[in-house]
């Protein structure tokens, strides 16, 4: 009888789910071996073995390491005592449950390699941080790949040749007891009916906060929950006395359970950790033949959706379940008729048999893995600490060609890759696309890395905004504020000093006045300047680049950012904003900083405008982004997202460069594949791509990359449990607050807030020169407090949820060195064929319709390259 070896992060004796059900079945046919996760145990290393059931040996590995997993540290533990798991001579079948184990299939010599992948491990609480690495290497050498649902399917085909969908199924036979009458637990015997039910895992996955809903607005219903509380804080779960928290329950008892209630519950949140689970329970739950109502999980309401209660908020959930308490005998039998028809089109067994078909004819496509070679293990140690290691678990066959290889699919390297067409090879490190624009989802909420909307007046990114997003975009008038002197006033602050306290006024115009025709106390030792009309003087990439008037000093040029501030905008202006603003995002001192960025970004009106937006309040939004979109549905993620059906070429995610040799067009990934280009398009930051080259890059360009500056952005991101909290859009604070804006997520678009909630992302920038004051939940308080102290929130306000959001790289800072830095840089690589694109690979200050036409101006340089060296071939 074959072995299959089988790597679970799972206990067998934990929930009975698809690991046991398929591998119970397999053992028919296969030895079993089972191997869990580590436990600690202080004495030498050994195994701890059990049988569950007939040949399956459930292997539980004891160490003296207290490292959680498959840790890293765990695996020279590991190793020696797997050795004597397989029969001498034997090419066993090794299958994945978790991607932290792959390192342990070295000794293994495998006929075959499968990755059951159940779950997206990656997007759970407290995965650990190597997981999407680890599952892109497992990904490569795996010869057969499950997928547990159509969501993973669609996740997971395009990265492997031989993905096969086999959703969650059932036992009908073992679920159908509990139609028997008099068969219900003792445990809930003495709970009242009606019954409400859930059993199964109770973690960040699960909606704590919608049952606390549902027991509030039915005190006469009792909730039923079982199954064990792991990763979260059992204190956070509500507790109300119609709610009933009966513990981890055998797999023989859930008919029992289920005998005795009236409605079945998924009451699972909306969030990354659920974004691809296809729940086994909702077979089970049909098989028992009960009325079920589930959240709008994507692998429940799309194939069931006409025989489960799909709910998109709280208040749906509860009318689903009135609604299926209130169901007369007649409903009741169509139910029972559509549910019959589902479960008997699907069982476990069938699900065994398909795999194990598979098994025995897919040949394995690859060598057993094997380790990098020395000498290139010692090649990739030679290089900077800080870079990627390569993974030495992929076979190291020789470099695949790629024409162009693009670094990076944030907005500038998915516009290059659109332009380029099908010769082009996206690598992307993340597991989605769009770089520093992308989304995520918390409890229902939408949260951008930072605030992104979407302006131009460019013709060709209008256009690209339709192609993107199509309906899916609308269109608002801006409502951008400053808070300051504890009042609001409209951006820009010097185009609206209305409501500020009066001397704050006076000194503003004052200045002004001073800063254009010298000081109104006599002859002035500080040369007046001449300006343009223009409208802002918030520098933070707010206002169009390129539309703008130029600021011309009558006498003399300014020397750096600080003295610009005050010849332009004149004392008051830069007393009461510009400078204590600047000062707080930029974290530099402002004389470090030259100007040369400022003459298509930073705008000022009139004196006239000034005057009048003193004199009384300014009705309507200045300046070019007056008007700005925004995607409907998706966050800012959505136009990243609408790239993808237009590219032809192809994209790689998890896939993170780890070395690159210029003068050999070799670039290696983190998981050891490897690419040569002709020509490479990066939109890395500039620093992390000379670092990748370790010493293959001259000393002199290592040393002007290492001079860049840049400034990092730290987002805390509030989930409000209170609509309409603001009509505004962004506000800007120049004064004590940790916060120097924040981003009202909220207005960006209405999809952006669960019912009953709004979002909030205050913005914190911080740099070597200033860094973060506080980390964590200490990091969150502060925030929740400093939008309490500028009345953006209330003390009684709750918070549904709150995350972090990190940017090492978000604004490069101008200083003085900045030019030539780069342009040293720049000129070396460009003999390398290598075409730097966007914000931080040009080190320009860029907006995202910048960066998409950055990305296309790369394009062309590289079809262009193309062209000329096709004319010398015909020309030879």
């Amino acid at each position: 009888m074959p072995t299959i070896i089988v790597f679970c992060h799972l206990r067998w004796d934990f929930v009975y789910q698809r690991p046991q059900q398929l591998l119970s079945r397999l053992a028919q046919h296969y030895r079993i071996l089972f191997v869990e996760e580590p436990v600690h145990d202080a004495g030498e290393s050994h195994i701890e073995t059990s049988s569950p059931v007939p040949n399956v040996t459930v292997c539980r590995p004891h160490t003296p390491s207290q490292a959680s997993g498959f840790h890293d540290d765990q695996l020279p533990l590991l190793q020696p005592l797997l050795a004597e798991l397989a029969p001498p001579g034997e090419a066993p079948i090794v299958w994945f449950y978790t991607p932290m184990a792959l390192p342990l299939l070295r000794d293994l010599q495998p006929s075959l390699v499968v990755y059951d992948c159940m779950d997206e491990l990656a997007a759970f609480k407290n995965s650990p941080k190597q997981l999407l690495q680890r599952e892109s290497a497992l990904l490569n050498r795996a010869d057969l790949v499950f997928a547990g649902g159509p969501s993973l399917f669609n996740a997971k085909r395009a990265r492997h040749a031989n993905v096969h969908c086999f959703p969650s199924s059932v036992d009908v036979r073992h679920f159908a007891r509990a139609q028997i009458g008099g068969s219900a637990h003792p445990l809930q015997q003495a709970i009242r009916r009606p019954r409400l039910g859930f059993y199964g895992v109770i973690d960040e996955r699960f909606d704590s906060a919608l049952m606390g809903c549902v027991a509030a607005a039915h005190p006469e219903w009792e909730i039923v929950l079982v199954g064990p509380v792991v990763k979260i804080d059992a204190s956070t779960l509500p507790q109300h006395a119609n709610i009933h928290y009966l513990g981890q329950q055998t797999y023989a008892d859930l008919p029992a359970f289920l005998a005795g209630w009236d409605v079945c519950l998924l009451p699972f949140a909306l969030n990354e950790a659920t974004r691809f689970i296809s729940p086994t329970k909702v077979l089970e739950y049909m098989a028992a033949g009960l009325p079920i109502v589930s959240t709008a999980i994507a692998d429940v309401a799309q194939p069931y959706g006409h025989v489960v209660a799909i709910a998109h908020d709280s208040a749906a959930f509860i009318r689903a379940c009135e609604a299926a308490l209130a169901m007369d005998e007649q409903a009741r039998a169509a139910m029972l008729t559509c549910m019959h028809e589902i479960v008997q089109t699907t069982s476990w067994d069938v699900t065994a048999e398909q795999m194990r078909d598979l098994l025995a004819h897919t040949p394995a496509r690859r060598e057993a893995a094997r380790f990098v070679p020395a000498a290139v293990a010692a090649q990739a140690g030679s290089a900077q600490q800080s870079r990627s290691k390569l993974n030495a678990l992929r076979p190291h066959s020789g470099a695949q060609p790629v024409q162009t290889a693009i670094i990076g699919a944030g907005p500038t390297g998915l516009s290059a890759a659109y332009h380029l067409g099908e010769r082009a090879l996206l690598l992307e490190k993340n597991a989605s696309v769009g770089g520093w624009c992308r989304s995520l989802n918390d409890h229902g909420f939408t949260f951008d890395h930072a605030g992104h909307i979407m302006f131009s007046n460019d013709p060709y990114v209008l256009k690209l905004y339709d192609m993107l997003l199509g309906p899916n975009l609308h269109w608002q008038d801006r409502e951008a504020w400053v808070y300051s002197k504890n009042v609001y006033t409209r951006y820009p602050f010097q185009g609206a000093l209305y409501g500020l306290p009066p001397k704050v006024i006076s000194e503003c115009i004052v200045g002004a006045v001073e800063a254009r025709f010298g000081s109104l106390d006599g002859p002035s030792s500080t040369p007046p300047c001449t300006v343009k009309p223009i409208d802002d003087c918030c520098a933070d990439g707010s206002a169009e680049v390129g539309n703008t008037a130029t600021i011309a000093p009558r006498r003399q040029e300014t020397q750096h950012f600080e003295e610009f501030i005050y010849k332009v905008w004149g004392k008051g202006i830069a007393k009461h904003f510009a400078i204590p603003y600047n000062r707080k995002l930029w974290t530099v001192p402002l004389d470090e900083m030259e100007t040369s960025w400022l003459g298509g970004r930073v705008r000022l009106p009139d004196l006239e405008q000034i005057i009048e937006g003193a004199l009384e309040p300014v009705g309507k939004p200045m300046g070019p982004n007056a008007r700005f979109g925004y995607p409907l549905s998706g966050g800012f993620q959505a136009l990243m997202s609408g790239f993808l059906p237009h590219i032809k070429g192809r994209i790689e995610m998890n896939a993170a460069a780890a070395q690159l040799f210029p003068r050999e067009h070799l670039l290696l990934m983190a998981d050891g594949s490897r690419y040569r280009y002709d020509h490479l398009i990066s939109t890395m930051p500039l620093p992390e791509l000379i670092r990748l080259m370790g010493d293959a890059a001259p000393p002199e360009v290592q040393r002007a990359a290492a001079g860049l500056r840049h400034i990092s952005v730290r987002c805390v991101n509030l989930g409000v449990a209170r609509e309409n909290i603001t009509d505004k859009h962004w506000i800007y604070y120049p004064e004590e607050t940790i916060f120097h804006r924040i981003f009202v997520q909220g207005n960006a678009s209405p999809h952006c807030n669960p019912p009953g909630g709004f979002g909030l992302t205050c913005e914190i920038s911080y740099s070597p020169s200033k860094p973060l004051p506080l980390e964590g939940q200490a990091l969150i308080d502060r925030c929740i407090a400093d939008c309490v102290a500028v009345g953006m929130l209330t003390p009684e306000d709750r918070m549904i949820t709150s995350n972090q959001v990190d940017m090492p790289y978000a604004y490069v800072v101008y200083d003085h060195a900045r030019a030539a830095n780069v342009a040293t840089v720049k000129a070396w690589l460009a003999r390398h064929d290598i075409i730097l694109a966007g914000r931080y690979s040009e080190w320009e200050y860029y907006n995202s319709d910048h960066a998409f036409l950055a990305g296309k101006k790369a394009a062309d340089s590289v079809l262009r390259l193309r062209a000329d060296a096709a004319k010398r071939a015909g020309a030879e």
